[in-house]
């Protein structure tokens, strides 16, 4: 414990000492809640979001007008209650099957709900009517956990995996070498330094955005705090696992882009997946990020607790220990 804290107590020195990193670290945040703020002013929708429920996967659409308008949106369910929140969550407009017996679902307090409602009733076929009532989400309410997790992501690797680079191109492991230090010691002070830092910054944007933009919250916050420790860990050792060999700045700067990009578009930060093919579904749940931000929007959106996100949980310890047991497998001191 004396060598694992030296190293940590050193990193932190470090990055406290390099004044244009420790101001970035804390304006960033800043930059984004106030980005957030102008970007998500108004709630205006200009397509009508439109679930239809089809349990036999067959993706058929009843025989309604509006449903084959470019202005409609179709996202196709095979979980009801999956698609119900939705719709309760006005992230839909209108719920409807595509089997006999035709049932639809509106949420009374949707406005183009109820557009969308007289459209079926002048039809001439016989529709259910079934109401799915709830709270509405904003979209920034959605999507203020996937900015969390992006900005958790690009600290994590690009945070330390730059560092661990610098110090094997500048000699500095070389010199740590001689010392009674092993890489997985080594590897969990960076780690650990990596998460203090991460973590003020990402409680920095939390409360500073629930603070301007009244973010709701209906789970518990040491929940939160639990996933984004976990995510925060998991990030941390896929950027050491990524630097573990590598001498060159320009390298690492495309390898971390190259795992970056993927993370951005895949895991929903900036939009749903249920509406992506079933292959962008399943690639989406070999990233971290995709557990992390859907774990954190389950607790502060839908109050989920541990249990309903023990998969997310699982996932994100499983990656932590192969990413980090893969580091210090492979970590090389010298260039």
């Amino acid at each position: 414990m004396k060598k694992f804290n030296a190293l940590l107590i050193a990193r932190l020195k470090e990055f406290y000492r390099d004044k244009g990193s420790l101001s970035w670290t804390f304006i960033f945040p800043m930059l984004i809640i106030i980005g957030c703020a102008v970007a998500f002013s108004s709630d205006r929708e200009e397509l009508f979001n439109i679930g239809v429920l089809d349990t036999a996967q067959e993706q058929t659409l009843p025989d309604l007008p509006f449903l084959h308008k470019s202005y409609s949106k179709i996202i196709y369910y095979t979980d009801q209650n999956k698609a119900l929140q939705r719709l309760s969550q006005h992230q839909l407009d209108l719920l409807v099957s595509s089997t006999r017996p035709y049932q639809y679902w509106v949420n009374p307090a949707s406005s183009q709900g109820e557009i969308l409602e007289e459209l079926i009733n002048n039809s001439p076929q016989t529709w259910q009517r079934q109401i799915a009532e709830g709270k509405q989400i904003r979209y920034v309410d959605w999507v203020i956990p996937g900015i969390l997790g992006m900005n958790m992501m690009f600290g994590s690797l690009f945070g330390v995996g730059y560092v661990i680079v610098r110090y094997r191109k500048n000699g500095v492991l070389k010199r740590l070498q001689a010392t009674p230090v092993s890489a997985l010691q080594f590897l969990a002070a960076q780690l650990v330094s990596r998460l203090m830092v991460i973590m003020a910054a990402s409680s920095l944007i939390y409360f500073g955005a629930k603070f301007v933009l009244d973010l709701p919250m209906l789970g518990s916050y040491l929940n939160l705090l639990l996933v984004a420790l976990l995510g925060g860990l998991s990030m941390i050792s896929l950027g050491l696992l990524m630097s573990s060999r590598i001498d060159s700045e320009e390298l690492a700067g495309g390898m971390l882009n190259a795992a970056t990009w993927p993370m951005m578009f895949l895991s929903g930060v900036w939009f749903s997946l249920d509406d992506t093919p079933v292959y962008m579904q399943n690639l989406a749940q070999f990233l971290p990020l995709t557990h992390l931000v859907h774990a954190a929007r389950e607790i502060m959106i839908n109050g989920a607790g541990l249990g309903e996100i023990s998969y997310n949980l699982w996932a994100l310890v499983a990656m932590t220990a192969l990413f980090l047991g893969g580091a210090s497998m492979l970590f090389r001191w010298h260039r």
